[in-house]
């Protein structure tokens, strides 16, 4: 069910205005602009169709339908400003911006004044740079206009628009338009008309600047808005495109609905995938920790292959099903994809150098890994927090991936940490740091070391209250370390789990990690440490809050003795819940 409303503004003149709409559907938005003498409604078949898949909105243009009037002087940039305030009174980010006629150069005066606001531009129908013939034409229907005393017989329009005679299975949209017509608000029709008709050319110069997707699309048969007249516009605007819709003329939107929104459809796919930031995309799935398997078959000849992945999940427990990822373009596809097994491999933290090696496209891999034939027949590396060997169960296609989902014959798991992977480097759960890649970037390492819910604080400067930290977790021996400050405070503590990894916002390429621990001797009180119980932290005389923050949640879970590892920055990201580390079971088959 369409919404229907409208949004208060002040023009250009500070006088109060106001522009209407109808809204249907939900997803990305699109906004839909008429062309003169017409209203929001002209546009009924695209709303209900493009309202299936996107969040359309119509507009009645100014000086028509429940919109105010444009100022004596109009201007293109009045008719802009309008959808301007529409977009932003309705809370929209970009949208895909769709004109007809009139509408089309009011769109495409937005695109080049606003370009940020918008997805794609499509000029439909749209005038451009008139012949001299057509320039004569139009400039009397404008004299006839506004020397007429009475409103314009509309004959003359419905003729040009639909043709003479019109024919039979277009007479319906010819008696919607004429409906419209007879129902225009004489003065906005009178104002929009007039620029209109002396606007042609108004973004001749401009169009090279034009830096949206942008479709000009025309009727083969239009006499006003024609084929060359797009060509034209598709010519000087970078990366855009014209089409010619066979045996259509001017209202093409009314008499091919179907078509045009089909076309418009395509269009506006076309400008999402083009858009779509796969680099940005990949970086965004890296925030999410995960951990880092190796996955193995052997081939038809006996030869073990592998390739590392971290796109591991459970899928059943009743049958056990897992599912790994492997891109399409990749050698080892053809191999995986004909298997009747395989096995993954969940790296313990101290594998990176295998997870390296098999990322790569060594021949030898498996000649420089211990490993030995799992109950389904392949390879199990030696040393691996956990591993899985399956029987393939299905292979499902997924975009440019193959997702192998296996059935476990048998698996087995160890105490041991697990290796973890986040934002293009390895993260060690424990103590080692090594395997964490910096990237070049500056480092602080830090403890929450705690004992009998009491946190160690050092003292620092007027007052404030730090936690041990260090340029790296480096030794004893180095004062800049962790290791180090934690020497010369007299701290003697047992680092276990990693505890959070956040980037400063405010300060790129600097990366926080803070561990959690266990003081092995309380340190004896003085001006330079002190344990603090969880109740009395004096959480003003913290550092900042990103530290406030972290703490808080550290007192949270250890009293729900349920720990996470934050990943993100200083103001927003993830807790990937951590479990508690079993006790080794016997190997098990099922």
């Amino acid at each position: 069910m369409s919404e229907r409303g409208a949004i208060s503004y002040q023009d250009r003149t500070g006088a109060p205005a106001r522009v209407a709409f109808i809204r249907r559907g939900r997803g990305a938005p699109v906004l839909l602009v008429h062309g003169v003498g017409m209203q929001a409604s002209v546009w009924a078949d695209q709303i209900e169709e493009l309202s299936k898949r996107y969040d359309v909105v119509a507009v009645d243009m100014l000086g028509h339908g429940g919109s105010s009037l444009p100022p004596a002087d109009a201007r293109l940039s009045d008719y802009a400003d309008a959808l301007l305030a529409l977009i932003d009174g309705l809370g929209l980010r970009k949208v895909h911006l769709v004109g007809h006629s009139m509408g089309a150069l009011v769109s495409l005066e937005f695109a080049l004044s606003h370009p940020s606001r918008l997805a794609s531009v499509t000029a439909m129908n749209a005038t451009f740079c008139r012949t001299a013939e057509q320039r004569e034409a139009i400039a009397q229907r404008l004299a006839a206009l506004e020397d007429a005393a009475a409103p314009p017989a509309w004959a003359a329009t419905i003729t040009r628009w639909f043709g003479d005679p019109v024919p039979a299975s277009w007479s319906g949209a010819a008696a919607t338009v004429h409906a419209l017509l007879d129902a225009v608000d004489p003065v906005g029709y009178a104002r929009t008309y007039r620029l209109f008709a002396t606007s042609d050319a108004a973004h001749r110069d401009r169009l090279a600047g034009l830096s949206v997707p942008a479709l000009f699309i025309t009727g083969e048969g239009d006499p006003n808005s024609t084929p060359e007249m797009s060509l034209a516009m598709a010519r000087l605007a970078p990366g855009s495109r014209a089409e010619i819709v066979p045996d259509e003329r001017h209202m093409m939107s009314l008499t091919a609905p179907g078509e045009i929104s089909r076309r418009l459809l395509a269009f506006f796919a076309q400008a999402e995938a083009a858009a779509f930031d796969k680099g940005a995309f990949r970086k965004a799935l890296g925030s999410f920790l995960t951990g880092v398997t190796v996955v193995a078959t052997l081939q038809e000849d006996g030869e073990p292959r592998g390739f590392t992945a971290n796109s591991f999940t459970s899928v059943s427990l009743d049958p056990p099903l897992v599912l790994v990822c492997i891109a399409k373009t990749a050698s080892s596809c053809p191999v995986f994809s004909k298997a009747g097994h395989f096995s993954v491999n969940i790296l313990a933290e101290s594998q990176a150098d295998i997870s390296n090696l098999f990322a790569t496209r060594s021949a030898d891999k498996f000649a420089r890994t211990a490993w030995r034939k799992g109950p389904a027949g392949s390879p199990i590396l030696n040393d691996v927090a956990a591993w899985f060997d399956c029987r393939q169960h299905e292979l499902i296609e997924a975009g440019d991936h193959v997702i192998l989902i296996g059935e476990v014959m048998g698996f087995d798991h160890e105490p041991a940490n697990p290796l973890g992977y986040c934002r293009g480097a390895h993260v060690a759960f424990g103590l080692s740091l090594d395997s964490f890649s910096a990237k070049g970037g500056r480092m602080r390492v830090g403890a929450i070391l705690e004992h009998e819910r009491a946190i160690l604080f050092v003292a620092g400067e007027g007052g404030r209250l730090d936690l041990p930290e260090g340029a790296s977790l480096g030794a004893g021996g180095d004062s800049a370390s962790l290791s180090g400050r934690m020497n010369h405070l007299g701290v003697k503590a047992d680092l276990g789990f990693l505890f959070a990894v956040f980037e400063d916002r405010e300060a790129p390429g600097a990366t926080s990690i803070y561990y959690r621990g266990r003081l092995l001797e309380v340190p004896e009180p003085s001006g330079a440490v002190r344990l603090v119980p969880f109740d009395e932290i004096q959480w003003e005389r913290l550092r900042d809050e990103a530290i406030r923050s972290m703490l808080r949640r550290y007192v949270r879970e250890r009293s729900e003795d349920s720990f996470g590892v934050y990943v993100g920055d200083t103001e927003s990201g993830t807790v990937q819940t951590l479990t508690k580390s079993p006790t080794k079971p016997l190997a098990q088959s099922v």
